[in-house]
C-alpha cells in the first residue's frame, strides 16, 4: 500500500477548442429564429414559436454532447513526484504559455 501513486488533474481547455462549437450553435439559433420568422403570421404564430423551441430541443443535446466531450479530451492526469511538493511545482499547460509574452 506504500506504492500509491498521486496525480495532478490538469485541464488544458481554452477558448479556441470550442470556438467552432460556438459559432455552430449561433448559427443553429439564428437559421431557427429565421424560420421563424418566415412562418410568423396572424394565422400561424404557434407554428413559428413551436419551430423554434422545435429547433432548440432537438440541437441542445448535440452541443452538450459536443461541449462535454471536448471538456473530458482536454483533461489529463500527470503523476506527481514523491520528492516535489503539489504547491510548488509549476503545471505546464500548454498554450498558456504563449499568452503570457
Amino acid at each position: 500500500m506504500d506504492k500509491i501513486q498521486k496525480y495532478r488533474m490538469v485541464c488544458t481547455l481554452t477558448f479556441g477548442d470550442i470556438y467552432g462549437q460556438i459559432i455552430v450553435w449561433l448559427i443553429v439559433i439564428f437559421a431557427s429564429l429565421a424560420s421563424a420568422l418566415a412562418l410568423w403570421s396572424s394565422t400561424r404564430q404557434i407554428y413559428a414559436i413551436m419551430t423554434v423551441g422545435l429547433i432548440v430541443v432537438v440541437s441542445l443535446p448535440f452541443l452538450l454532447f459536443a461541449f462535454v466531450t471536448t471538456l473530458l479530451n482536454h483533461i489529463e492526469f500527470l503523476p506527481l513526484d514523491a520528492n516535489k511538493s503539489t504547491r510548488t511545482s509549476p503545471v505546464n499547460v500548454p498554450n498558456q504559455e504563449a499568452r503570457a509574452t
